[in-house]
């Protein structure tokens, strides 16, 4: 059965400074920019929140982790664990495993081994890897990122996190490629199908290529400028998710205008008839 979820980013002007990592051209590595907000909660406390709200699982953001020492990994795991509630996803928000300088995709291949165990140390079932930036019609680009997303999966075997990818950024912004490079990895491989991530006459019939080969759903609504929900088009997107069968989370998104939470209660009450 379909269970409720959460992903960080709902709550993003909620959970304090985020922390942007961004390729530093000049000196050939990872940089960091802070976009200051403010931290009206604290993630440690977060898991709790939402098992108290009737959630069962959530997805943090790497840019959410004010900390990623030992000892705080540990603290958090903990919170986690005391809370009830699963950690599903780390959400690793930056990697691009197909850029064309092999320098910088070695780094990033390097970042990425950095926060599987980052992952693994707080207890984190997946971690989701952008496949690449690349032209989604560039086929040595499929089968780079196929051979790169290999790669992470050998590193993350002993580590007990699944590597899954996501109809995310242009590589995999049509569900052929999504297909693609589930079945080059032989099941080793989890998808994320996000509701927002395709867009176009075609959109529904995208999803309902991933939808069935999902193991994460990112339920996001879209809205206008003054919030409103498009709840007919998001009804359709969970019709699919019903006809599919699917059993896993139900991740809600909102990154819409106004208060997160009362936001992420408007997409949660659209959602609680297919669950």
């Amino acid at each position: 059965m379909p269970f409720l979820s959460l992903t960080t980013w709902s709550l993003h002007r909620n959970l304090g400074p985020l922390r942007w990592t961004y390729w530093d051209e000049g000196n050939q590595r990872q940089g960091t920019v802070i976009d200051e907000q403010p931290e009206t909660i604290s993630l440690l406390d977060l898991p709790q929140m939402l098992h108290d709200q009737g959630f069962q699982a959530m997805e943090i953001c790497h840019f959410h982790f004010p900390d990623t020492s030992d000892a705080y990994l540990k603290e958090l795991r903990e919170s986690i664990e005391r809370s009830d509630i699963r950690f599903y996803t780390l959400l690793a928000d930056y990697g691009d495993i197909t850029n064309p300088d092999e320098q910088r995709r070695e780094a990033d291949m390097n970042w990425l081994k950095n926060w599987i165990d980052i992952a693994s140390a707080v207890g984190a079932e997946r971690i989701r890897i952008i496949a690449g930036d690349a032209d989604p019609d560039d086929e040595a680009a499929v089968r780079l990122a196929g051979e790169q997303l290999g790669r992470l999966i050998d590193y993350a075997s002993d580590k007990h996190v699944r590597i899954i990818t996501e109809n995310f950024h242009d590589l995999t912004s049509t569900a052929a490629n999504c297909i693609t490079l589930l079945d080059g990895c032989d099941g080793a491989l989890g998808l994320t199908t996000d509701f927002g991530n395709f867009a176009g006459a075609g959109k529904l019939e995208e999803l309902g290529a991933t939808i069935p080969r999902s193991e994460s759903i990112h339920a996001k609504a879209i809205t206008d400028e003054k919030g409103n929900l498009d709840e007919e088009e998001f009804r359709g997107c969970m019709a699919l998710v019903r006809s599919s069968g699917y059993e896993g989370p139900i991740t809600l998104v909102y990154d819409g205008p106004g208060d997160m939470w009362e936001g992420v209660h408007r997409v949660k009450a659209l959602v609680e008839p297919y669950l």
